[in-house]
């Protein structure tokens, strides 16, 4: 079984994907864009591509290797991804669906004041790459395409991964970790997921 979280930069994704990894188990958080640096890395700059996930490459080995993790593993597959591309949606996701592989999809929304916010607390301004993507996220995501949708503006980190273990119907472990710990846990997440670009 795949989770695959979807938002803008910003929706906390990833955060939430940890959160669940904490309270579902067995988990795994996979990062599809380990293999998107992967190719930035080994491509010449003159002929390299703005977005890593313009590389058909990149889309056909992440479903690939989802499609076996799905297959081997019997853990479930938490996959924290920004796709507002309908033809990558469904190159990745529509096709691990097609040939039988459950993939529950949930697109965190929230408004841009929000999202910029958020990206402030990570060191990225209104200038950053990931804040200039906000109002193409924001529209691509809003298709029906990218439904489930859940309005993030005024959830926590803790609501918005019990909203979506609910509406997947898994249980989830008591989180039973003090506030320290909880603060002290996200920010190591925040530490290591901060992108230069």
């Amino acid at each position: 079984m795949i989770i695959w979280i979807n938002g803008a930069f910003g929706s906390g994704k990833t955060q939430t994907a940890f959160e669940l990894h904490r309270r579902l188990n067995p988990s795994y958080v996979y990062d599809p864009e380990k293999m998107g640096f992967a190719l930035r890395s080994m491509v010449p700059q003159e002929i390299a591509k703005d977005d890593f996930q313009s590389y058909p490459l990149w889309r056909a080995f992440n479903y690939s290797l989802l499609a076996s993790l799905t297959d081997t593993y019997r853990g479930i597959l938490i996959v924290p991804m920004t796709i507002v591309h309908p033809e990558y949606f469904n190159e990745i996701i529509g096709r691990l669906r097609q040939e039988g592989r459950i993939v529950h999809h949930f697109t965190l929304m929230a408004s841009k004041e929000t999202l910029l916010k958020r990206l402030r607390t990570r060191a990225e301004g209104k200038n950053s790459w990931a804040a200039k993507q906000i109002d193409r996220c924001v529209e691509g995501l809003s298709s029906p395409i990218f439904e489930d949708h859940i309005q993030t503006d005024n959830l926590s980190i803790q609501d918005v991964a019990e909203n979506i273990a609910a509406r997947a119907e898994l249980p989830l472990d008591p989180d039973t970790r003090g506030s320290l710990r909880r603060f002290a846990d996200r920010l190591m997440v925040k530490l290591n997921h901060i992108r230069i670009k």
